[in-house]
């Protein structure tokens, strides 16, 4: 029973691609947010910074993950594998590249090898983007095609929701704190998330569909996957009015972590939908 339990509800959606369920859904809440303890905690005990440039410097292996996971999504990957650069393995595989050169950066620091780590571990997510990028580039040219106005339509619809609701929460709710790039980052992350998944379903000529149980209930309920960015209004703005309650009660660190782990929820999946239907894969 519990063998079925486990196939039926983690193992068979990863090995086909099935759609989320709930039970899975709130199983990899639990597990993101004990793992958001024990990297703090983890940090803390080897007396890592967590602050602005600790959080910058992450952004680009967000942005690597993203990208990464659109590998997996071309077929290039045959063998069993594939499974490894699939959601939610592909967190633990980007955690367990991340942190080795996170605390070799360090190390490098600390013996007056590179100015600061931080800033080696940006560049090193960078440079390891730009070769993903590099082979999704060759794949689209040799495999498939490379679609640019998708991307520009996609890109261009969270550019003008990231500033409608930026302008709605500074100016009409008067949240001043709205000015730190970090939550103008967080709003951009989900509302390219958004625009992905309405441009994807009711827009591209490829047949997506939503993976996420609240997400998929809403489409089905509406008709319409633009109902994604009031269900992001809905999350988004609790959700920063809640941290910056938090980060005014001196929490910093962990704030800091929290934020990271609401920017990466929503930009790793828009960049990785964007990336796919710029593909057509």
């Amino acid at each position: 029973m519990i063998r079925e339990f486990i196939y039926k509800y983690y193992i068979d959606p990863i090995r086909y691609g099935q759609p989320y369920t709930l039970v899975d859904t709130l199983t990899y809440a639990l597990i993101l947010l004990v793992c958001i303890w024990l990297i703090y905690r983890w940090l803390e005990a080897n007396h890592i910074s967590i602050d602005r440039e600790f959080v910058y410097s992450l952004i680009p292996w967000v942005v690597f993950g993203g990208c990464l996971r659109v590998v997996e999504d071309t077929g290039y990957i045959t063998s069993d594998l594939h499974v490894i650069f699939t959601t939610p393995l592909i967190f633990f595989l980007i955690f367990a590249l991340a942190m080795p050169v996170l605390f070799i950066a360090n190390i490098c620091e600390k013996r007056g090898m590179v100015q600061s780590w931080k800033k080696l571990f940006q560049w090193t997510g960078i440079a390891l983007t730009l070769v993903t990028l590099g082979f999704l580039t060759w794949f689209g040219l040799t495999n498939a095609h490379i679609d640019t106005l998708v991307g520009l339509a996609i890109l261009t619809m969270a550019t003008v929701t990231t500033g409608l609701l930026y302008t709605l929460i500074r100016y009409g709710f008067g949240w001043h704190y709205m000015q730190d790039r970090l939550y103008q980052m967080l709003i951009f992350g989900h509302m390219l998330d958004a625009s992905a998944t309405s441009f994807g379903i009711d827009l591209h000529s490829v047949p997506y569909i939503e993976q996420h149980v609240v997400g998929s209930a809403l489409i089905d309920l509406t008709g319409t996957a633009f109902v994604m960015f009031p269900l992001k209004l809905l999350v988004l703005i609790p959700g920063i009015y809640i941290l910056e309650l938090y980060r005014r009660e001196g929490a910093s660190g962990i704030w800091y972590l929290i934020l990271l782990a609401m920017i990466m929820v929503g930009l790793a999946p828009g960049i990785r939908d964007m990336m796919r239907m710029v593909l057509y894969v």
